[in-house]
C-alpha cells in the first residue's frame, strides 16, 4: 500500500503552511504518487498536472490562500491544488456525476476563486478581481497562472495590455512547459531571478530613477542598460513592454528557487510576472517520454503504462473526418486544413504528415483560425477548420461578418457536437444548432451515422459558401464508410422506418434511440438530415400522416432544430401536436455520457415516455 506520511498531515493549505520549507520536496514527490495511482483509476488529465505539483505547493505555501486568490487557466494542472484543498477523499469519483470536477469550479470548493474550462481566461479573471480589492481597500494578493499555449490566444494579451497600466498588485506566472530554455535555468538564472524580485533592487531601481531624473539622457541611458542586461539572460523584455516587472525564468520544479522568488513578489506592488520552466509529466517517466499520449488518459495500471489494447473495430467520429480530410486532400489541392491547437484531437495529424504545407495549427486562437479560413478562402482555398463546437463559440463574431456575411466557402468541422461526458459543462457543445441556425447563408448538417458523415462533409466541401457538419464524441453506430467521395442532396431528409400515428424527427446522433423508441411505439422516424435548410417538404408530409410530431435533438431546446421545425408548422397551420426534446434550458454537469442523455430523456425510454405523454393529448401546432 502506497504510504503518505507527510501528505496524510495536510487537509488544507494552513496545514502546509505549518510545515518547515525543507519539508515540502517530500510533500511534492507523495503529490505526485498520489496524482499517478488516482488518475490511473479513474482517468483524467495527467501530464500537465504532474507539471505544476511544485508549482501548487510553492503557491498554496507562500500565498494565504483562499483570502489570497489563485486563478488558473484552463484547469488542466488543478490535480495538485484540488488534493491540497480538502478534495483528496474526492479524487476517487473525479470527473464522475456528482463528483468531482476536472476544472476549477466555484461550487465545489472556496479555493476554485474562477470556474474555468477554456484557455486564457486568467489574466482578464484576476485583473478584475485584484482592482476590485483595491477599490474595496483589500490586502488580499492575485496571482494568475496561466500556460504557454494558453499565452498564445489574444484574449491573454488584451488582458497584458490592460492590466499593465493599472496599479493592479496582481501576480502573472507563466507556466512554460514547450519552450526550450535550458541555459538560463541554472545556478546563475536562480541568483538573478531573486535579485531582480528582491526588495532591494527594486528600491534601487526606484532610487536610481529618482537621482537620475534630472537628466533624461542619463536615464534613459540606465534604463537601457538594464533592459539590455535582462535581454540577454531572459526573454522577458515584451512582458515589460506590456507594463509588468518580469522576473526568469526559472525552474518550475525547483521549491529552493520557487518558495523565495515568490515570497518577494509578493512584496511587491504592481503587476509582476514571474516565467517558471516546467516539464509536463514530471516525475513519472512514461508520461515524461509521451506527454500527448499521457495528457488525457483512460484508467490504466501505473507499473505497465497505457497500453493500445483491442480496436473496437468501430471507428469515431473523428476518426472518420480524418480519412474523409486526407481523401479529400489527395483529390483537391485547394484543400488546407486549420486547427486552433487541437490537431490530434480533431484527427488531423496523418493529414498533417501527408500535406504538411497545406497544414496550419495557429495555436489557441479560435476568432485567428476563423479569420484566417475566410482569408484563404478569399485566394480561391478550399478551407476546412476543424474545432469542437465548444470552441467555436469564441469565434462567433468571425463567423458572423468574416465568413457568413461575405458567403465564403469554410467549412466548419464540429467535434464533440451535444454532451461529451467527464469534461462537463465548459465542453459539452449543447448550443452550436442554436448558434449556427440563426446566422444567414449557412448550411447546417448532423449526421446519424458514419458513412452520412462522410458524405455531409463531402457536400459541405462542395457548396458555394459556409457550411457546418456537427458530430457528437466518440463511435458511432457501426455503418461502414465508403472510399468515394459522394455527397447527399442539400435540405433534403429521410424516412427511416413507417409507422402510424407518431412520427420521430430525429437530428444526428438521436436517430439510433428514436429508432430503437420506434420499434416499441410503432413510429415513423424521419432522419432529417439538415437543420438549415430544413426539409420543408418532409415536415409538411409527416404532418399531415401523424397526429403527433416529436423533433429530438442533442442540442439546446431553445433555438435549435425543433425550432425550425415548430417555424415550418407554424407556417402552414398544422393540426398535429408538435413537441420539442432536447438538452433542457441548463447547464448540464460532468459525467457518463450515456448517463447524462438519459437524465434529460435523450435516450430511447425517455424517448418512448415523452411520445406516451402526449399522445392522445389535444393536439397543438408548433
Amino acid at each position: 500500500m502506497t504510504s503518505y506520511p507527510l501528505l496524510d498531515t495536510i487537509s488544507n493549505p494552513a496545514q502546509l503552511r505549518e510545515l518547515d520549507r525543507k519539508q515540502l520536496p517530500q510533500v511534492a514527490e507523495e503529490l505526485r504518487r498520489f496524482l499517478v495511482q488516482s488518475v490511473s483509476r479513474t482517468g483524467g488529465h495527467l501530464s500537465s498536472n504532474l507539471g505544476t505539483v511544485e508549482l501548487t505547493v510553492a503557491l498554496h505555501y507562500v500565498f494565504n490562500t483562499p483570502d489570497d486568490r489563485l486563478v488558473w487557466d484552463v484547469g488542466h494542472q488543478t490535480y495538485a491544488h484540488k488534493v491540497l484543498t480538502g478534495r483528496r477523499d474526492g479524487m476517487a469519483r473525479l470527473r464522475t456525476h456528482g463528483g468531482v470536477s476536472g476544472f476549477p469550479k466555484r461550487s465545489e470548493s472556496a479555493y476554485d476563486t474562477f470556474g474555468v474550462g477554456h484557455s486564457s481566461t486568467s489574466i482578464s479573471a484576476a485583473l478584475g478581481m485584484a482592482l476590485a480589492a483595491k477599490l474595496k481597500g483589500d490586502a488580499r494578493r492575485t496571482v494568475a497562472i496561466i500556460g504557454d499555449g494558453a499565452m498564445s490566444a489574444g484574449q491573454a494579451f488584451e488582458a497584458m495590455n490592460n492590466a499593465g497600466v493599472t496599479d493592479a498588485d496582481m501576480l502573472v506566472i507563466l507556466n512554460d512547459n514547450d519552450m526550450s530554455i535550458s541555459p538560463p535555468v541554472g545556478a546563475l538564472n536562480k541568483y538573478l531571478a531573486r535579485l531582480f524580485s528582491g526588495s532591494a533592487f527594486n528600491a534601487a531601481r526606484k532610487a536610481g530613477e529618482k537621482v537620475l531624473g534630472v537628466s533624461p539622457s542619463l536615464l534613459e541611458f540606465a534604463n537601457r542598460v538594464e533592459e539590455h542586461v535582462k535581454g540577454m539572460l531572459t526573454p522577458g523584455t515584451l512582458f515589460e513592454e506590456l507594463g509588468f516587472n518580469y522576473i526568469g525564468p526559472i525552474d518550475g520544479h525547483d521549491l529552493d528557487s520557487l518558495v523565495p522568488t515568490l515570497q518577494n513578489l509578493q512584496k511587491l506592488s504592481g503587476p509582476q510576472f514571474l516565467h517558471v520552466i516546467t516539464k509536463k509529466g514530471q516525475g513519472y517517466k512514461l508520461a515524461e517520454a509521451d506527454p500527448i499520449l499521457y495528457h488525457g488518459v483512460s484508467k490504466f495500471h501505473p507499473e505497465v503504462g497505457i497500453q493500445g489494447g483491442k480496436a473496437s473495430g468501430k471507428p469515431t467520429y473523428t476518426q472518420v473526418f480524418g480519412d474523409w480530410l486526407c481523401d479529400m486532400a489527395a483529390s483537391d489541392r485547394k484543400l488546407v486544413a486549420i486547427t486552433p491547437a487541437m490537431g490530434e484531437g480533431s484527427g488531423m495529424m496523418r493529414f498533417a504528415e501527408r500535406f504538411p504545407e497545406r497544414y496550419f495549427d495557429v495555436g489557441i486562437a479560435e476568432q485567428h483560425a476563423v479569420t484566417f479560413a475566410a482569408g484563404l478562402a478569399c485566394e480561391g482555398m478550399r478551407p476546412v477548420l476543424a474545432i469542437y463546437s465548444t470552441f467555436l463559440q469564441r469565434g462567433y463574431d468571425q463567423l458572423l461578418h468574416d465568413v457568413a456575411l461575405q458567403k465564403l466557402p469554410v467549412v466548419f468541422a464540429l467535434d464533440r457536437g451535444g454532451l461529451v461526458g467527464a469534461d462537463g459543462p465548459t465542453h459539452h457543445g449543447s448550443f452550436d444548432l442554436s448558434y449556427l441556425t440563426c446566422i444567414p447563408n449557412m448550411v447546417v448538417m448532423a449526421p446519424a451515422d458514419e458513412e452520412e458523415c462522410r458524405k455531409m462533409l463531402t457536400t459541405a466541401y462542395r457548396i458555394d459558401g459556409p457550411s457546418a457538419v456537427r458530430y457528437p464524441r466518440g463511435s458511432g453506430p457501426g455503418v461502414a464508410t465508403e472510399k468515394t467521395l459522394s455527397d447527399l442532396s442539400v435540405g433534403k431528409g429521410e424516412i427511416r422506418r413507417r409507422g402510424k400515428s407518431v412520427a420521430l424527427l430525429a437530428f444526428g446522433s438521436m436517430l439510433t434511440p428514436a429508432l430503437e423508441a420506434a420499434a416499441e411505439l410503432d413510429a415513423t422516424v424521419a432522419n432529417m438530415r439538415f437543420v438549415k435548410p430544413i426539409d420543408r417538404e418532409l415536415i409538411i408530409e409527416l404532418a399531415r400522416e401523424h397526429s403527433l410530431l416529436i423533433s429530438v435533438e442533442e442540442n439546446a431546446l431553445i433555438g435549435g432544430a425543433g425550432s425550425e421545425v415548430a417555424r415550418v408548422l407554424d407556417e402552414i397551420v398544422s393540426p398535429a401536436r408538435f413537441v420539442r426534446m432536447g438538452i433542457p434550458d441548463q447547464f448540464i454537469d460532468h459525467g457518463d455520457q450515456a448517463l447524462l442523455l438519459a437524465e434529460v430523456g435523450l435516450d430511447s425510454g425517455g424517448i418512448i415516455r415523452t411520445a406516451r405523454a402526449h399522445q392522445g393529448s389535444t393536439p397543438l401546432a408548433g
